[in-house]
């Protein structure tokens, strides 16, 4: 299958105008081979989806913090919460599609803009000392449901702003602006709301509102391949494009798995519990999430290299053999402190892993079908949490911490069967598949016939 990676009359991969010689020589060469850090349009949609993380993270831990100051109820925070989940992960699917049948640019923009209404309304509300939970329902779920839909459109414009040799190092960068909103985000919206309880909805609107100027200085046309005669983008064909590929599929079983039973929300919740149970203070128990939070930074800042020295399957193979075996050690530690360590390592895995994986899903599936199998990526990474934190939550309930751990070493387990498959345990680099998915037909098993891939050796720079 034959797919533009560029629109007629887009300009060079790096985002650059394309000045070259008439004969279209070495300059053009020379442009796709620049550092991904000159990548103007990359960088611009980067530093925006960095700012759209920050404001999204710090109004959302001002959620529950304004529902308890008005309401003292923790149950309807975590309706709220739980509908925030839902909302993200089914608009997903329709994010998905409209990523691939409109300008993504524009999708994103509509998408930030939308929130600075809501928000900044939203604000001026509390500054006016009216609030109602109806009201901060409704805010949230609608904040939740533009981030559905924008998500998967962000990640599918990396491919059309960076070459394909790229692509790795471009989703491990991404890493980085996710965790660090995390990181940055809960406790600022936490300062704010502590000064004033619009502030943190007013911080947020201003984020998204600098997120949509920043899509401004993206260059380079972000429209989708135009629909050929008698071709249909159906919703479901990026389920079935990870169904039919064996490589996608095998490891979104396996990361299906693993974020039911380590979860960020279900594992704070084992944590929490466990050091409860043991009598620890909430300060300390507080320390002991940082500690364990700490390692999912810390992976976002070490995915590119790291993801450059080692093979792709000894990385999967490991990532996922990684999970069952620290839930077996957190199911015969004692002590607190090396509980957070543990989960550290365990979280350390999240960012090179996903940077990987997204790296695959970008070289595999044509630029106008990114879109719907991003967002049917995210549907099913997504659903499967809210299982786990029941389960979690059931269990310990019932049986106490060593029995909930014992559980996520099974499903753990389980699920990293896949990666035992000789089809991921032979994988070449990412850019080896380059569109070697066809929609609307059986899914190629291997890498690209234009481009065999060539051993890969640990130090070796793809």
């Amino acid at each position: 299958m034959t797919v533009s990676q560029t629109p007629p009359g887009a300009e060079a991969e790096d985002g650059a105008t394309q000045d070259a010689d008439p004969a279209g020589g070495e300059e053009k060469a020379e442009g796709a081979e620049k550092p991904l850090l000159r990548n103007r349009d990359f960088q611009a949609l980067w530093t925006s989806e960095a700012f759209a993380a920050l404001a999204k993270e710090t109004a959302e831990v001002a959620y529950p913090l304004l529902i308890l100051a008005t309401t003292g109820s923790a149950f309807y925070a975590g309706a709220v919460g739980s509908a925030q989940l839902i909302t993200t992960s089914l608009l997903s699917i329709p994010g998905g599609t409209l990523a691939d049948r409109m300008d993504r640019r524009l999708l994103m923009i509509i998408c930030n803009m939308v929130r600075v209404v809501l928000l900044g309304l939203f604000s001026a509300l509390l500054f006016a000392d009216v609030t109602h939970p109806a009201l901060v329902f409704s805010i949230a779920v609608g904040s939740a449901a533009c981030l559905g839909i924008s998500n998967p459109t962000g990640l599918a414009a990396i491919k059309q702003l960076v070459p394909p040799s790229q692509l790795t190092q471009a989703t491990a960068q991404n890493q980085i602006r996710y965790f660090a909103a995390t990181m940055g985000g809960p406790p600022t919206g936490g300062l704010l709301f502590g000064v004033a309880r619009a502030f943190p909805f007013l911080s947020a609107a201003i984020g998204f509102l600098v997120s949509t100027v920043l899509l401004l200085f993206i260059r380079k046309p972000m429209k989708v391949e135009q629909i050929s005669p008698g071709e249909k983008r159906n919703t479901a064909e990026g389920f079935r494009i990870l169904a039919r590929q064996p490589v996608l599929r095998l490891l979104i079983v396996w990361i299906m798995g693993s974020n039911m039973a380590f979860t960020h929300s279900g594992v704070f919740l084992a944590l929490i519990a466990t050091a409860e149970s043991r009598g620890a203070s909430s300060g300390f128990t507080g320390m002991l999430l940082s500690i364990a939070g700490i390692g999912g930074l810390v992976g976002s800042l070490i995915a590119g290299p790291v993801i450059k020295k080692v093979a792709p399957a000894k990385l999967f193979l490991a990532a996922a053999w990684i999970g069952p075996v620290a839930a077996i050690l957190l199911a015969n530690v004692s002590g607190l402190i090396p509980l957070g360590i543990i989960v550290a390592c365990v979280f350390l895995r999240g960012p090179i892993t996903s940077a990987l994986f997204l790296a695959y899903l970008a070289a595999m599936v044509p630029d106008k079908a990114q879109g719907r199998v991003l967002g049917a990526v995210m549907f099913m990474s997504m659903i499967a949490a809210p299982a786990g934190v029941f389960i979690i939550g059931t269990v310990f309930d019932q049986a106490g911490p060593v029995w909930v751990f014992t559980i996520m070493a099974v499903i753990s387990g389980i699920a990293a069967l896949p990666t035992l498959s000789p089809r991921i345990r032979g994988l070449a680099p990412p850019e080896a598949y380059t569109d070697t998915v066809t929609t609307g037909a059986p899914a190629e098993d291997g890498p690209s016939k234009e481009a065999p891939a060539a051993p890969h050796k640990e130090g070796e720079s793809r």
